[in-house]
């Protein structure tokens, strides 16, 4: 015979392939088998049809094409006997699926099995039904599968429940035919029958409202005695489990009565008793017990309250937590997490356990756990909790030290009693892990020592005495260089010594010492060595007698290959060596940075979340976490682009390091407008510019203000300001005589280029916000927005905040507002610039979405809005 003829047997084909060494020999017996079934089909031989069906799906599981069989499965349902049938259907639900056309043919041919005579028919008719049905398929059969719920064989009844499932979750309007024979169901000894009953009715449930307030009035005291009865029964080796009798079905009951109990106090009451009996009867020390006892948790934790319950199921979780399976110490953690919501007191008895599972050798279960433990802070345990998670980032691996950092770092944050606990546990952490804490966290630091004023002398001490230690870490290295060109003369006297530390003696050049190593650290980067140099700068007029070893020091930098370098070790040289009558007024102490302000500006910053809070942190209940940021691709919701960050008012952070941390490079289709001589002075005083500043804008004059014996400060609030003042034109000439030579290009009429029309972008009942557009000449591509905000309403608008984020077609950046305060009854008004660069100019409209975030009466409220209505050839 041939091997490949239709007359094969199946299990010769399979010895055939399984035979073939290579994909090539396989493919090759494949094709002539499907090539000999082919012809048996035009030939159209009745008696090998199943076994070629058979074939074919063998075929179909390999991964080859198949489809040209659909209709003999079609041919064999419609066959008498109860073979052919059986592997028709077979094929059926393997070859095709409910997308198929060929799909429509067969349901009368299944309708006509389902009336069948023969149960084993009829239970074939159903398991295909269950699989495949479609849409249209459950329609035309749900008369046939409602009446067969009643059918003498429970077999029937079983595979009908099942059937009905798939048939519900098509077509939920369908679900109310099905309430009346499923409530039958429940009622059910068969094993079986039961446990499917149920399971149709847990679906019912949650497509239906109408069966689920049915099933809540007739079927809980029923359910409830069947879990009762369950409970209680003697051994049954049938069902039994390790012991446990028929976990499935217990887990079934419980799923049912969390569903019914949900949102409603009766139900929930009625089912109490049982659940502190499941919970207290079953075995914690077989798989089977646990998992019951997790699903009675589950239940406890869903239903209507009841704290005596809820203790017992937290108490559950905490045994849990000692279990040495990791998966049933994951799951607990996962409970917890949603339980600290509902009773935080409960969670908090099994802190110590917790915070033993953050030590966990299983990276899920120590990441679960630490967010577990965050949860967990508030203000009464803060400090011991903290102190755990720093003393266990001291032993920490080194792939967990980023998240841990990121929590303690927070943790912190959010609830630090004092100023002072705030900066040692900073300290600690930047000791430990500074290479992991993000830019934002040690930019906090910085602000909340220099509002510090008290702390300052016993900060920098802190500081010195940590990089004495360790200066590995790049985030510690960049807050001390800092702390030491600002308070190097505290340092150096032990000013503002304080009672829980000792004195150290710290001379001139031991400070000195310390910047210089961090220049010359092989470790550290751009941002770091341009840090250590502004230090110097500082010193150099705190320090006289050391003037000469610090030149010597910045000077080693001007023939540095990286110009950033090598502009600010000639432009700092040039004011030690010639202009000494101002480098003291230049260097004075940066303004104390107001904290609330930068809180928003921050938040405005970050690339990935947007966060409306504006100011310190919102104390919070016992345990209770904050919600946290929305991110900023749900802000925008504009297209599957992923938008571009605005790069609003954070600068004067990068005003406070002395360090311009923008990107050195445009993208294309952006062009910079020349910069002014101011741009110039700031870049040597090392103060950071808002980006295109117009060339219409003059030096403040700072040399006037000197000269006037001014207090400096207030030079430098004037540097510091967003937007610059006009100054006298004496300055031009004080400015060329500070930079040597170099004065600023004379500046030149502005041309606002083409007008275009003021738009309402957005308006509430509380809010208008109106823009005005401007571009200027030769840049089509460039726009300049001035946004004016009016209140509406009566009532003031304090912390006020304004965000937006486009496509990432468009580049974004956001000025300061004139304000955060903003007037009742349109008595006043904000004003803050954008602008916004088109890199699709002429294809891609503008398009924004924009959320404000203020405070009325002491309460948060949220404003968010889509603009399209912009002008076009924008």
């Amino acid at each position: 015979m041939n091997p490949f003829s239709s007359g094969t047997r199946l299990r010769d084909m399979i010895r055939a392939i399984r035979a073939c060494k290579t994909a090539a020999e396989e493919r090759a017996v494949v094709r002539k088998e499907c090539a000999a079934i082919r012809a048996a089909i035009n030939e159209n031989d009745q008696d090998y049809r199943h076994r070629n069906l058979a074939k074919l799906m063998f075929i179909h599981m390999l991964g080859y094409p198949t489809h040209f069989g659909q209709m003999e499965c079609l041919k064999l349902i419609a066959s008498p006997g109860f073979p052919e049938k059986r592997i028709g259907y077979l094929g059926l639900m393997l070859l095709l699926d409910e997308r198929q056309e060929v799909l429509m043919l067969v349901t009368n041919s299944v309708k006509q099995d389902l009336n069948h005579t023969n149960q084993y028919i009829v239970g074939l008719a159903l398991c295909a039904l269950g699989n495949i049905c479609s849409a249209e398929m459950a329609r035309d059969l749900a008369p046939e599968v409602e009446r067969l719920l009643q059918f003498r064989d429970p077999n029937i009844r079983k595979k009908a429940a099942l059937c009905s499932i798939r048939i519900i979750k098509k077509v939920p309007d369908l679900a109310e035919n099905f309430i009346n024979p499923v409530a039958a169901l429940l009622k059910e000894k068969h094993h079986g029958v039961l446990i499917t009953g149920i399971q149709l009715c847990t679906d019912l449930c949650k497509v239906s409202p109408e069966a689920l307030e049915y099933f809540r009035k007739k079927c809980t005291d029923g359910l409830v005695r069947t879990l009762r009865d369950l409970v209680n029964s003697p051994y049954a080796p049938e069902y039994d489990i390790a012991g446990i009798t028929d976990p499935f079905l217990h887990i079934r009951l419980l799923k049912l009565l969390r569903v019914l109990g949900q949102g409603d106090a009766d139900a929930s009451d009625a089912m109490n008793d049982i659940l502190a009996q499941v919970a207290t009867k079953t075995e914690s020390n077989k798989n089977a017990g646990n998992a019951i006892l997790y699903e009675c948790v589950e239940t406890i934790m869903s239903i209507e309250d009841n704290g005596g319950l809820r203790v017992l199921a937290i108490n559950i979780l905490g045994r849990f937590l000692s279990n040495r399976d990791n998966n049933i110490r994951y799951v607990a953690l996962n409970m917890l997490m949603r339980a600290i919501t509902v009773d935080a007191q409960a969670v908090q008895r099994h802190r110590a356990t917790i915070l033993e599972c953050v030590k966990d050798s299983d990276a899920s279960i120590r990441k679960r756990a630490l967010e577990l433990v965050y949860l967990l802070v508030n203000e009464s345990n803060v400090k011991p909790l903290t102190k755990e998670l720093v003393d266990y980032l001291e032993v920490s691996d080194q792939d967990f030290k980023g998240d841990l950092t990121a929590k303690i770092c927070s943790i912190i944050e959010k609830f630090s009693p004092e100023k002072i606990w705030y900066i040692d546990q900073m300290l600690k952490v930047l000791t430990e892990a500074g290479n992991f804490v993000k830019d934002e966290v040690w930019h906090a630091l910085v602000v909340v020592i220099s509002n510090a004023s008290d702390l300052h002398g016993y900060t920098v001490r802190a500081l010195f005495r940590a990089l004495q230690t360790t200066a590995e870490q790049e985030s510690l290295v960049r807050v001390a260089v800092w702390c030491i060109g600002e308070y190097g003369d505290l340092l150096v006297n032990n000013a503002g010594m304080l009672n829980v530390e000792d004195p150290i003696t710290v001379t001139e050049s031991d400070a000195v010492d310390v910047v210089e190593s961090a220049i010359k650290r092989h470790a550290s980067d751009l941002t770091t060595k341009s840090m250590a140099l502004i230090a110097l700068l500082k010193l150099s007029s705190r320090f006289p007698s050391c003037s000469g070893r610090i030149k010597d020091i910045v000077v080693q930098h001007k023939g540095s290959l990286v110009l950033e370098l090598q502009q600010r070790s000639l432009e700092f040289n040039s004011i030690i060596e010639k202009h000494q009558n101002i480098r003291s007024a230049l260097v004075e102490r940066m303004p104390v940075l107001d904290e609330a302000s930068f809180g928003g500006r921050r938040a405005s910053s970050l690339p990935n979340t947007v966060s409306t809070s504006n100011g310190t942190a919102v104390k919070l209940p016992n345990g209770v976490a904050k919600s946290s940021a929305a991110p900023l691709v749900d802000l925008l919701d504009l297209s599957d682009d992923v938008p571009a960050p605005s790069s609003s008012g954070g600068d004067f952070l990068q005003d406070l390091l002395g360090v311009d941390l923008a990107p050195a490079t445009q993208s294309e289709g952006t062009s910079q407008a020349p910069k002014a001589g101011t741009d110039v002075l700031l870049d040597l005083l090392s103060i950071g510019s808002n980006p295109a500043q117009d060339n219409s804008v003059s030096t403040p004059d700072i040399l006037s203000s000197a000269q006037d014996h001014k207090p400096a400060i207030a030079s430098l609030d004037v540097l510091a300001a967003p937007s610059l003042t006009q100054a006298s034109s004496s300055t031009a000439s004080n400015m060329m005589d500070l930079l040597d030579g170099f004065a600023p290009a004379p500046p030149k009429p502005a041309n606002n280029g083409p007008a275009y029309p003021s738009i309402v972008a957005f308006e509430s009942s509380s809010l208008r916000l109106t823009f005005n557009f401007s571009k200027q000449p030769g840049n089509p591509q460039t726009t300049t927005i001035s946004g004016t905000f009016t209140n509406l309403s009566s009532n003031v608008f304090t912390d006020f905040v304004f965000q937006a984020a486009v496509p990432k077609f468009l580049q974004l950046h956001l000025d300061p507002a004139s304000g955060n305060s903003l007037p009742a009854s349109g008595n006043g008004t904000i004003t803050q610039s954008l602008k916004v660069t088109n890199s699709q100019h002429g294809k891609k409209p503008l398009v924004m979405r924009l959320r404000i975030a203020y405070k009325v009466d002491g309460k948060d409220v949220l404003e968010e809005g889509q603009i399209n209505n912009f002008p076009r050839d924008l």
